[in-house]
């Protein structure tokens, strides 16, 4: 028993902090999900994370997968489209899965040209957010596929929502801007 309590506080250790860790690697500066929601979106995390490492070692170094209120957010490279469905619907099987947006590439769909470009973009999206300050630029993760900016995070209202993807639409060769931006009061059970 004594085990079991030592893994729920390791993990709630590690998946919070003053700024609150959102997925693997991304902060939140506020966070409107209660502590027993954040575990939840660890544990499904961490349970897709390892179920793809099972599945195929390249897929932990390969895949990120980041959740949100049972959202989940794939993003990496795979070597045919056969593994992007796979992926797909590992994803979906995961216990408490409520959404899953799909960012993952087929490995030479592009070029260096093309992924210096997508680095770029990123890199001026995140700059710019954190220099605006109508938005919290550490409540976002960021991913730019082949010109295409895929958002993912928590807005604190609709105007910051739109401020973000505003700024994204003004960074110069996007294609499109793919928002999965949560505003804090859908989050479910939230009581803000």
């Amino acid at each position: 028993m004594k085990k079991i309590y030592s893994f729920i506080l390791l993990t709630f250790l590690t998946a919070c902090s003053s700024a609150t860790q959102f997925g693997t690697g991304v902060n939140i500066t506020f966070d409107p999900r209660t502590i027993g929601m954040q575990i939840d979106d660890t544990i499904m995390q961490k349970n897709l994370s390892a179920r793809l490492a099972l599945t195929d070692k390249k897929y932990f170094i390969s895949i990120q997968s980041e959740v949100l209120d049972g959202r989940i957010f794939l993003s990496g490279k795979v070597d045919e489209p056969e593994e992007k469905i796979k992926i797909t619907k590992m994803a979906w099987e995961t216990k408490g899965t409520r959404s899953v947006k799909n960012a993952i590439t087929i490995k030479g769909q592009s070029n260096f040209k093309s992924t210096a470009k997508d680095i770029l973009i990123t890199s001026q999206l995140r700059t710019s957010l954190i220099f605006n300050k109508k938005t919290q630029a550490r409540n976002y993760t960021l991913e730019t596929v082949n010109q295409n900016v895929y958002i993912f995070g928590i807005a604190m209202d609709e105007d910051e929502k739109k401020e973000v993807i505003n700024e994204a639409n003004k960074i110069y060769d996007v294609k499109e801007v793919i928002p999965s931006i949560y505003l804090a009061i859908e989050l479910s059970r939230t009581k803000l």
